[in-house]
């Protein structure tokens, strides 16, 4: 069997070893978007429980309102706010997408768009990879309403 031009083997044995990690970084994007969709379906149906899993539990939750730093905890936000949703309430009128991730060794971003009727939230989340996985420690959002025609 005849061998294989030094390039065309050259190439083989970069791309075999490029695999592994190409895969790994398929799976990180993955299981990146898998805590960030507990999230977005567990704020969209009520279910803290599920919302809960996609966040670390000291994880803080920033913005600007009315031009005022807010600083508060997450999970104690989404707690709060869903605890006076009633248990057979239909799910929120809302479209939710993941608009972009970038993962970086145990660090990722994502970039969320929650868009409601008058108006569409742009989440910006962080997150580390702990040993029971991707959880988002830090979530920074804007509130961007939506142009009406007359």
């Amino acid at each position: 069997m005849p061998l294989l031009p030094l390039a065309a083997r050259r190439l083989a044995l970069g791309l075999a070893l490029l695999a592994p990690a190409a895969l790994a970084q398929t799976s990180d994007h993955d299981q990146v978007v898998e805590a960030v969709t507990h999230y977005l379906d567990g704020g969209t149906t009520g279910d803290f429980g599920r919302l809960a899993r996609a966040f670390h539990p000291s994880a803080t939750m920033r913005w600007l309102d009315g031009g005022e730093y807010r600083d508060v905890n997450a999970l104690d936000f989404f707690r709060r706010g869903m605890e006076t949703r009633a248990p057979d309430a239909p799910p929120s009128d809302r479209v939710a997408r993941v608009a972009s991730v970038t993962v970086s060794g145990d660090a990722a971003s994502a970039v969320l768009e929650i868009e409601y009727p008058t108006f569409t939230f742009v989440d910006h989340m962080t997150l580390l990879r702990f040993d029971d996985g991707w959880k988002i420690v830090s979530k920074a959002f804007h509130r961007r309403p939506h142009a009406h025609a007359d």
